[in-house]
């Protein structure tokens, strides 16, 4: 558009100056000393503009001739730009394809070859990086160094050198040397997105879960976090840090910090009531509960709530009773207020709500409850009932199809048991019937004789009694090993070959 802008521009001022040429006949007269030259008009200006042409034209060859240098250096600079343009797209498509040992090379010789030091930071970032991946850590510390010294004093390069090396070090999980890196970035002002996900990423591998609480809430008000997962890392760090400071002092001004959605999140409630009830203030901590629980009744704010001292037994008791009008089928919710009615002995509401809550699902620790409440209220079998099906459910043991019981077996002629000392018989409490300390007197003194007189002999068990009394008449020496009592609703035992005779005591 401006070509033909500028070409009707031209003809017409062509046509407007032949107009005016033809219509003027005059002359022009030039004196130069003792020279007269007169020509006409038309003559005059054809000739001023074939001057004008030949004078601008001489120019512009003259400008193009000593631009001649200028133009090679430039073209050389081009291609040395297109050459490490390509050589850097190469490099980095081998990175994302994972070929990180061509990616090392080509980016190492990039920065070996470029004589620009941002290309040569780029590339030295990315070869350490490759490193990194293929788990050659002295490589990438050693490319991370290169950059800081070719970055000299630009900020923007230093920067970037900061936040990639940091990335790299958290992913080795190095959060200290990471932390080196971003802390002189954060104090300089900056405040990139990135950057503060690092420090989070940072925080989070030390433990530090103050900073993680600010961290996570300045990305969330930024928008950097997703809601959900702002939330998870908010409850988190904040149940923590309160738990950290309990016996400090500092988790009240914290507590107050806390906004109040943030204070109903499940974590954060128990780490506070558990706060509050450390330090002796109750009725601080059945609030900190009392404003949870009916956002989500969380089973373990439930569970927390119903562990309460006997003096605040009363003021729970009331919430939790205008909570059930609601959820009148809430097991946990039964179970929470059972189990406030054990701890303020009120025995029969709080058998009656825990077995509602154990016709609404079966628990464990419910049948706990009931068994400790039958207990206090002298119903032992109820109560060892209530335990046994506690532990069934807890240990998920069998169902068998029919509840069986072994006969008592017969230990009238079990065998002896071998001691460190000698051989001696078990009694029906379990413990050796001739163990006495003249015994053991004894079979020490009868121990060392045999030792004196004949130490390649084995030394014999004191106190042993005689095979012929282990074994008796027409018994199946098998029989003094295992127990021989029946056992109901099993078949006939195989038959076993009988022991030969123990060999007879040497004199």
């Amino acid at each position: 558009m401006r070509t033909w802008f500028w070409t009707l521009v031209l003809l017409t001022a062509a046509v407007l100056l032949a107009v005016v040429l033809r219509e003027n006949t005059g002359h022009v007269l030039i004196l130069v000393n003792d020279w007269r030259v007169q020509v006409s008009l038309a003559l005059a200006v054809v000739s001023l503009l074939a001057l004008f042409v030949m004078v601008y034209w001489l120019i512009r060859v003259s400008a193009w001739l000593t631009a001649i240098p200028l133009r090679v250096r430039g073209w050389k600079t081009r291609r040395q730009v297109r050459r490490d343009q390509e050589l850097l797209e190469q490099g980095w498509t081998e990175l994302l394809e994972g070929r990180y040992s061509h990616a090392e090379k080509d980016l190492t010789k990039l920065f070996g070859r470029s004589k620009d030091a941002s290309r040569q930071v780029l590339a030295a970032l990315s070869a350490g990086r490759a490193a990194h991946a293929l788990g050659e850590f002295g490589r990438r510390d050693h490319m991370i160094a290169l950059a800081k010294e070719k970055a000299s004093d630009d900020q923007s390069l230093k920067e970037a050198i900061a936040t990639a090396a940091a990335d790299l070090y958290l992913d080795q999980g190095m959060a200290s040397q990471a932390l080196e890196e971003l802390l002189p970035l954060q104090e300089s002002g900056a405040r990139h997105i990135h950057t503060l996900r690092l420090l989070l990423r940072a925080y989070k591998q030390l433990g530090r879960h103050e900073q993680v609480y600010m961290l996570a809430r300045t990305l969330s008000r930024r928008g950097a976090l997703h809601d959900s997962e702002a939330r998870q890392m908010i409850e988190a760090a904040a149940a923590a840090h309160l738990r950290e400071k309990t016996y400090s002092g500092d988790w009240k001004a914290f507590w107050k910090n806390l906004k109040s959605e943030e204070r109903t999140l499940t974590e954060v409630a128990l780490a506070g009531s558990a706060a509050f009830e450390a330090n002796g203030l109750l009725d601080d901590a059945s609030k900190a509960l009392e404003q949870s629980i009916p956002l989500t009744f969380d089973p373990r704010l439930l569970a927390a709530y119903s562990r309460a001292e006997p003096s605040q037994v009363k003021r729970r008791l009331e919430h939790a009773e205008a909570w059930v009008q609601k959820r009148p089928d809430d097991p946990d919710l039964l179970a929470a207020i059972g189990h406030l009615c054990l701890v303020g002995q009120i025995w029969g509401q709080a058998e009656n709500y825990l077995s509602r809550s154990l016709s609404k699902r079966v628990d464990a620790r419910v049948h706990t409850l009931l068994g400790s409440l039958y207990d206090k209220l002298n119903r032992p079998k109820d109560a060892a009932a209530q335990w046994r099906m506690a532990t069934a459910v807890s240990a998920a043991l069998p169902v068998l199809a029919s509840d069986s019981f072994l006969p008592v077996a017969d230990t009238a002629d079990d065998p002896g048991v071998l001691h460190a000392e000698g051989l001696a018989y078990l009694s029906e409490s379990g413990f050796p019937t001739n163990w006495d300390r003249h015994a053991e007197a004894d079979v020490l003194a009868q121990d060392r004789r045999s030792m004196k007189s004949d130490s390649s002999a084995k030394p014999s068990m004191a106190g042993a009694p005689d095979e012929a009394t282990i074994l008796k008449p027409g018994r199946d020496p098998l029989d003094d090993y295992f127990d021989s009592a029946p056992v109901v609703g099993l078949g006939e035992p195989a038959p076993v070959t009988t022991l030969a005779p123990l060999p007879e005591k040497k004199s």
